[in-house]
């Protein structure tokens, strides 16, 4: 998205506020060169009924939960008519509260600099939508339309970068997708003086969807990290990660490739059951220390260090 510009069309801007840090689902009416629909109602029953029950569309409807352009609440006795838009919130699954705070490192006009804990996702996807970063830095900094520039795996705690005003996102999200954004992330793992380090780990990585982890296979590489031990204590290594590509679990696909399984991984080497709910108490010990990059719009260096620090340290 380029900076500046006209206004948004008038179909395209939400007339309902945020809920809990969540936009409103915009819905477009579509052709209907069958005449399936005469009603708006009839459609969205079509449309939402086989996984909400008609019944449940029909009382939203009645409860006036659906709404035009101009805000006000549309009735599903209302003409069908293809390419109008209407808005309505979804209605959320209870989600487990995550116990910790998301710090501010960093903010001004343009950006937010965020310390995601562990276990917090950083977009709404699958069973997790309020209890995310996004939701709560809205909420709680009162930014509406604050979003992320990059995603940090749900389990990684560590550095994200926000962006403020929507007329900046597609700049800053450019630096992310060209790698021109250096990042440092930090882990603890078993110590092996067999494994020799520093080194470069290249290898394959595949992911595929709803599988929970990613695994390695034979051919040309598609990812790289560097790994570097900075000191061990009592058999447990603190380790400097700089990966130079973005794939899914990267980092702990490389470390556990040495055979240094990043501590309290539930998947690699092991994957737990799915949907087995999180241990707050057995943190992932993975961290996105620090990003560094030239600012997009002001032109400036920018450095940022997590103030965030890993649990399963030894202490001296």
């Amino acid at each position: 998205m380029g900076r500046g510009g006209s206004s948004p069309p008038s179909d395209t801007v939400a007339p309902l506020p945020q809920r809990d840090g969540i936009d409103a689902v915009r819905v477009r009416l579509p052709e209907d060169p069958e005449g399936l629909w005469a009603t708006v109602g009839e459609h969205l029953v079509a449309r939402f009924g086989g996984a909400v029950g008609a019944d449940r569309v029909a009382a939203m409807l009645d409860a006036g939960r659906f709404v035009g352009a101009d805000g006000v609440a549309v009735r599903g006795s209302q003409p069908y008519a293809a390419g109008r838009c209407l808005w309505f919130h979804r209605d959320f699954a209870p989600e487990e509260p995550v116990p910790f705070p998301v710090g501010v490192v960093y903010r001004d006009e343009r950006i937010v600099v965020a310390d995601k804990p562990h276990f917090l996702a950083t977009t709404p996807r699958g069973r997790h939508i309020t209890q995310t970063a996004v939701a709560r830095l809205r909420r709680e900094l009162e930014l509406p339309a604050l979003q992320p520039a990059h995603r940090l795996d749900r389990l990684t705690a560590g550095l994200v970068l926000f962006v403020v005003r929507p007329e900046d996102r597609g700049a800053y999200q450019t630096l992310f997708r060209d790698r021109r954004v250096k990042k440092e992330y930090e882990a603890l793992a078993p110590y092996d003086p067999g494994v020799a380090l520093p080194r470069t780990v290249r290898s394959r990585i595949v992911k595929e969807r709803g599988v929970l982890a990613a695994r390695e296979e034979p051919g040309e590489a598609n990812s790289e990290s560097r790994v570097e031990l900075v000191e061990h204590r009592g058999g447990v290594g603190r380790y400097r990660l700089l990966p130079a590509t973005g794939r899914t679990h990267q980092l702990r696909v490389h470390m556990n490739a040495l055979g240094l399984p990043i501590i309290h991984d539930p998947l690699y080497p092991v994957v737990v059951a799915e949907g087995a709910a999180d241990d707050f108490s057995q943190p992932l010990q993975l961290l996105a220390r620090v990003l560094e990059f030239t600012d997009p719009v002001g032109g400036e260096p920018r450095r940022f260090a997590s103030a965030l620090r890993l649990s399963a340290w030894p202490e001296g």
